[in-house]
Formats: C-alpha cells, sequence, structure tokens
C-alpha cells in the first residue's frame, strides 16, 4: 500500500495515528519495533529495483507493509534522529550538525521514549544514538529503560571535543566493540550488527514475559563507513569482480537483511506478529556513492533514479525508505 508523502515526516507522528488506531480497533497498545539503519539509501535495496544487491528479507517485509514511498528525512544522521524522537524539525532541537557539540539534542525536547513511558510501556535502544555524548544527553535521562550503545556518530569515531565512543586509550572497531550497556563499558564479541540485534531480541523476550508493552528502538551503524563486514558476506561480491568498497558496503546490508529476518522470524515464533508494529526506515540517502567496477568496468552504483547522496538536499540524500507492518491491523 503506497502513502505519498513530500514533507519530512515525523516518527512521532506516525507513531500516534497508529496508536490511536490501535486503540480504535483492539483497545490494546501495540509493541513498537523501530529498525532505522545508517546511510543506507533507496536504492540499497533489490525492491527499489537494486541490480546487484538482494535483500529477501527486506523485500519481504516491503510487500506486506504501508509503505511511505515519498518520504524525506534530513540529509545527514543527527538531524534525522532528532526529529524521529521529537517530532519537531531539528533546528528546533538545537540539533545543526553531527559533531562538534552540534548534534547535541536540546535537554528541553521531549522524546518519544518519554512520552510512551507515560503511557505504561518499557523502551530500549540497541547501536547509535548520536544525539549527545554528555551524561545529561544520553538515552538513559531521555526516557530509555534499557540502554546498550556506542557513542559519537558511528563505532571507533571521536572527535576533539566531548563526542568520543570508547574511554580513552581504547581503539573501538566493528568486531568485538566496546559498548555502553546502562552506564557501564562492555566487551562485546562478535559483528556490531549482530551484536545489537542479539541484545535486542533478549530484551524484548524478557520485555514479553515481563507483560508489559515494549519499545524498541534498533539503530544499527551499519552501512555507515568504514565499510566492514564479515568476510563471508563480502566474498559472493568479491567472487563476481566487484571493487572492495562495493562488495563490503553490500555486505554489511546483506547482514542487516538476515538480521531483520531473524527479527520477524522470533517476533512470529513469540505470537507478537499482531501485537507488534515494526517500522523500517533509513537515517539519510547513501555515502560512498559514485563509481565502482566490476572486473575493471566502471560503472555507477545504483540510487533508485536519483540525483544527490548523504549531506545532499538533492532527493538521493532525504528520499529514504520507510515500511510499517503491523499483521492484522495495517493493510
Amino acid at each position: 500500500m503506497k502513502q505519498p508523502l513530500s514533507a519530512v515526516i515525523a516518527l512521532s507522528l506516525c507513531l500516534s495515528s497508529s496508536l490511536v488506531m490501535a486503540a480504535e480497533i483492539s483497545g490494546s497498545r501495540p509493541n513498537i519495533v523501530f529498525v532505522l539503519t545508517d546511510d543506507q539509501g533507496k536504492g540499497e535495496l533489490s525492491c527499489y529495483g537494486n541490480p546487484i544487491l538482494k535483500t529477501p528479507e527486506l523485500d519481504k517485509l516491503f510487500e506486506v507493509s504501508v509503505r511511505l514511498d515519498d518520504y524525506h528525512v534530513s540529509p545527514t544522521c543527527s538531524p534525522t534522529r532528532s526529529a524521529l524522537m521529537t517530532g519537531r524539525h531539528p533546528f528546533k532541537n538545537g540539533v545543526t550538525h553531527t559533531h562538534h557539540e552540534r548534534e547535541r539534542m536540546s535537554l528541553a525536547s521531549v522524546t518519544l521514549a518519554q512520552v510512551l513511558k507515560t503511557a505504561g510501556y518499557t523502551t530500549g535502544i540497541f547501536g547509535k544514538w548520536h544525539l549527545g555524548d554528555e551524561a545529561p544527553h544520553q538515552p538513559d535521562q531521555r526516557g530509555f529503560d534499557e540502554v546498550f550503545i556506542h557513542g559519537a556518530g558511528g563505532i571507533g569515531q571521536s572527535y576533539p571535543d566531548s563526542c568520543g565512543d570508547v574511554p580513552p586509550n581504547q581503539q573501538n572497531r566493528y568486531f568485538d566493540c566496546v559498548l555502553k550497556h546502562n552506564g557501564v563499558f562492555e566487551q562485546t564479541k562478535g559483528y556490531c550488527t549482530d551484536v545489537f540485534f542479539q541484545q535486542a531480541l533478549g530484551w524484548i523476550k524478557a520485555s514479553k514475559d515481563g507483560g508489559k508493552p515494549f519499545f524498541a528502538y534498533i539503530a544499527t551503524n551499519t552501512p555507515h563507513a568504514p565499510l566492514i563486514a564479515p568476510e563471508k558476506y563480502a566474498k559472493p561480491f568479491l567472487d563476481a569482480g566487484y571493487d572492495d568498497m562495493t562488495a563490503y558496503k553490500y555486505a554489511m546490508i546483506v547482514n542487516i537483511d538476515e538480521n531483520v529476518g531473524r527479527l520477524r522470524n522470533k517476533l512470529a515464533e513469540w505470537d507478537l506478529e499482531e501485537n507488534t508494529l515494526l517500522i523500517f526506515m533509513t537515517d539519510n540517502g547513501p555515502s560512498n556513492l559514485g563509481t565502482s567496477r566490476k572486473n575493471g568496468v566502471v560503472f555507477e552504483q545504483h540510487n533508485a533514479g536519483m540525483k544527490g547522496k548523504k549531506g545532499s538536499v538533492d532527493e538521493g540524500g532525504t528520499r529514504v525508505p520507510a515500511f510499517f507492518h503491523w499483521k492484522g491491523v495495517l493493510p
């Protein structure tokens, strides 16, 4: 089902409408699982025509979802995230950039997580926050009960102000990274995207058993650069003759696709599908978009026929996928 929108849409407003509709239909509060990927363009899904990349699990979600096909966000990470968290334009939240303390969301802003808590929800974030690294700006102070995140704008990033990922003298990476879990830095094992989804699934299961409706915000830092992925996902692209940039970028997305499939399977296994609103979207257009090579032959990467990429206010920088699935409720 297609619903065209030509302006920036706040997730808060979409969720509010869905919750009102839910109350009218069933008198219940749906669980909400919101998956937000980082720097993945609309053209980086096979359901939107990518000729190289196959995303079967996201394609299945596409087929059963309400799709906002003319859905626009900000052209960079933090502004989009602040709008989604508050339902307000990013400049109204004090967010004008992605670092040098311009990513800090105003402490006066009320977040979606805070509002949901007043409705009896338990709330969790898994992955990327990017709305302030100082203690008062952290998600545990902005309505989230469970916090499992990296700092700064990406794993391994650090800037000469308060924006940093890990404690001093530690080097973070996409594998076996150090993450902050409810205020304490913890060493993890495995690839970052797998770790975020695994942690989120464990929390979802515990929340289900606890009887409260839940809001699970799974915000991957992939496929944001640096382009690093498990070799098994990159190998098919490398074997087909694609250059490293194309192979590892698409490998990161294939890994996301698998994790979305695992998430949906678990929601079905735990009998949560009919009382869960599942949302998938991305925060801006693609980065690293340009010429690639296959067996030495140059070609242009696919962005669904749109001009522009991350950082650009052209359509390719702001128009992203947005899927809303709620079995038995949304057509």
